[in-house]
């Protein structure tokens, strides 16, 4: 058997190994109570076990290995966080084991104790010729209950991850939260391909600025395509030039520096996803919503949320322009619920999060979740990847999570760590 340390942790945790007259590497009896809490920083690998040994009860910790002698080669004899350690779990005991104290630590050794079936299901799990995923042959197998209780879990992972980014640019706006929300809604109006401009223009043009023309949409747009880069051409359009005339005023009065304009993309991208289609609906969710976080932290209803993009009013001009200048079919400017469903998941959601755990308010927290589950799933590679696979995916709350179970989990092979995984071991 190619036995690996990560397989007899897990071996260990769950207790899959014969059980029956159990002995020390001594000849002492020995009797598991509690495997004890597996331990993923430094020190031993299982915290607060209980076992009994002969006639005695023991409580502490459990340290596993390959090999006994791993124990001097992972430097634990003269290190004091292994001097209660109660236990030394082995696959082979080639030598026998004693602390810096002289104590001898008993000594379980598991060659001989695991199952054929187990260990061949393991190593084609992680050790097989998958394209996709390690379980792509079992993953239809495992039930639903299961699945759920996983993606749930590994979703909450992936936006305490999320919000970690969160924290870090509040801590860097000085706790300001509807700059931070700003600056990350104006990023996921650029949708992946113009993501980093509208983060620039964001970050050079400040919530407060904006605030204090609020009452002004021409001043607004002037400013919001001003700071992107947009207004210094020679146009010909009466409401360029009107912007291009506002922006000059504001940028000397508020010593504003616009971005680069060579920084956005056009190519590739449908008309209706042209950036200055982008800004203009940005710059109308402005005009409209002042303090836009705070709202959101008040409206407890889906459709309320969808409501505060779906009924942007961008200005006329670009009902029948896609750019300054050149004209085009008339056609609508709104934003449509695909691009609504992505603000929504990326930032309504996120910060949703955000909020409850880190004011540890869980309302905030399970409004996020409700949220996902009344987005519908994304489309991507990934997801497509799972649906081939019989997997059901419908909403956004599933679909996250699947990218997380795969990027993080699938892909590193970590199937001993993932409740899926753990789920089609144990059918062996």
């Amino acid at each position: 058997m190619l036995i690996t340390e990560d397989f007899l942790h897990y071996i260990w945790k769950f207790r899959l190994f014969e059980r029956e007259s159990l002995q020390t590497a001594d000849g002492e009896t020995l009797e598991i109570f509690s495997a004890g809490l597996h331990n993923s920083d430094s020190g031993p690998d299982f915290h607060n076990a209980r076992i009994r040994i002969g006639e005695t009860v023991w409580a502490g910790n459990v340290e596993v290995h390959l090999s006994a002698s791993d124990w001097e080669k992972h430097g634990h004899t003269t290190d004091g966080a292994y001097d209660n350690v109660i236990l030394h779990v082995v696959y082979r005991n080639d030598v026998p084991l004693f602390l810096a104290n002289g104590r001898k630590v008993p000594t379980l050794e598991l060659h001989n104790r695991i199952s054929e079936a187990l260990y061949q299901k393991y190593h084609k799990l992680v050790f097989g010729n998958q394209t996709f995923i390690p379980c792509e042959n079992s993953i239809a197998t495992v039930d639903g209950l299961t699945m759920q209780n996983w993606l749930t879990r590994v979703l909450v992972e992936r936006m305490e991850k999320r919000s970690a980014n969160v924290a870090a640019a509040l801590a860097l706006n000085k706790g300001d939260w509807e700059e931070t929300f700003y600056q990350f809604l104006a990023a996921n109006f650029g949708f992946k391909i113009n993501a980093l401009p509208f983060e620039l223009m964001a970050k050079s043009l400040p919530q407060l600025t904006l605030a204090k023309n609020k009452n002004n949409p021409m001043q607004i747009e002037a400013l919001v395509f001003g700071q992107a880069g947009f207004l210094d051409g020679v146009f010909k359009d009466e409401y360029p030039l009107k912007l291009q005339k506002e922006y000059a005023y504001l940028r000397k009065k508020y010593h504003l520096n616009p971005i680069e304009n060579h920084l956005w993309k056009f190519m590739r991208l449908r008309p209706q996803n042209f950036p200055t289609i982008r800004l203009a609906q940005f710059a109308a969710l402005i005009v409209q919503s002042n303090h836009l976080l705070s709202k959101i932290l008040e409206i407890k209803e889906v459709k309320a949320l969808r409501g505060l993009f779906t009924e942007l009013k961008v200005n006329s001009y670009w009902d029948d322009h896609y750019r300054f200048d050149v004209a085009s079919k008339p056609s609508s400017k709104n934003m449509g619920d695909g691009s609504v469903d992505i603000l929504l998941l990326n930032t309504v959601a996120l910060f949703l999060f955000s909020y409850g755990k880190l004011h540890q308010q869980q309302h905030y927290i399970s409004r996020s979740l409700k949220l996902l589950e009344n987005l519908p799933a994304e489309k991507n590679n990934i997801i497509a990847g799972f649906v081939n696979l019989d997997v059901k995916i419908e909403t956004a709350f599933e679909s996250q999570a699947l990218l997380e179970l795969k990027n993080n989990y699938c892909n590193y092979k970590k199937c001993l760590q993932c409740g899926v995984g753990n789920k089609i071991l144990k059918l062996a």
